[in-house]
């Protein structure tokens, strides 16, 4: 199982490598961004003070995904000796592992990179020049404030949920609770850059990034189990 594990981190890592590369030598982001824009009006496809959906795809959802993973804690503390969450409890601890480092990593990664919010470009009559992650910016920029846009926070919690495949011990199980997990990310994620707040390529690199930690979880929460059933008891 460490082994595929192993695999699976590495295919993994591979696989975010390349997609970082097509974004940072492409102009994908901008084609799929303009789709999003309305040139004439100069507005968004989404206005931010839109109430309905701002509580469904934003407050309302964060807070959930919290609620959720307190629920865990509580479950995994308190009634840590009941059938149910003996016989879930390495599923229960992985899905709240990734429900804590998966937005705390990425938002850390967001916290010191200074990539620009389509909002902010002046493709989208922003102020910013267009600048990708490993982009410099012109000498004769000024920047006022540090942009703080890569990789997407806020889809994070919802690419965290992606742990739920380790809860559950069948395949149709865990093939569901998946693409449930993918619905909840991509509309979280769809919902940024529908606001011009993201770019497609924040929200893929996200999902990628989520997913490989989220296996370095599984490897740990495995090597840890592995080794406290061979630690020798005393006598």
């Amino acid at each position: 199982m460490l082994i595929n594990l192993n695999k699976q981190i590495i295919i993994t890592a591979i696989l975010l490598i390349s997609v970082i590369a097509i974004f940072q030598f492409t102009d994908l982001d901008i084609f799929i961004q303009s789709f999003f824009y309305n040139f004439d009006t100069k507005n968004w496809l989404i206005d931010k003070d839109e109430p309905i959906l701002k509580f469904f795809f934003y407050d309302g959802i964060k807070n959930l995904l919290i609620l959720f993973a307190v629920a865990i804690l509580f479950s995994l503390i308190f009634l840590r000796k009941k059938e149910f969450i003996q016989e879930y409890k390495k599923g229960l601890i992985i899905v709240l592992l990734a429900a804590i480092f998966v937005p705390v990593i990425i938002g850390s990664l967001k916290a010191i990179s200074n990539t620009p919010c389509p909002c902010n470009i002046v493709n989208f009559n922003g102020t910013y020049p267009e600048t990708k992650v490993f982009d410099s910016y012109p000498k004769d920029f000024i920047q006022t404030s540090k942009a703080k846009c890569w990789p997407a926070g806020h889809a994070s919690g919802g690419f965290a949920l992606m742990a739920l495949f380790f809860l559950f011990k069948t395949p149709k199980n865990q093939k569901r609770a998946l693409v449930a997990a993918l619905i909840i990310a991509w509309s979280m994620g769809t919902y940024k850059m529908l606001l011009g707040d993201h770019f497609i390529s924040h929200t893929v690199i996200t999902m990628l990034m989520a997913w490989l930690i989220i296996l370095i979880i599984v490897k740990f929460v495995q090597i840890k189990q592995r080794e406290d059933i061979e630690k020798p008891t005393k006598i």
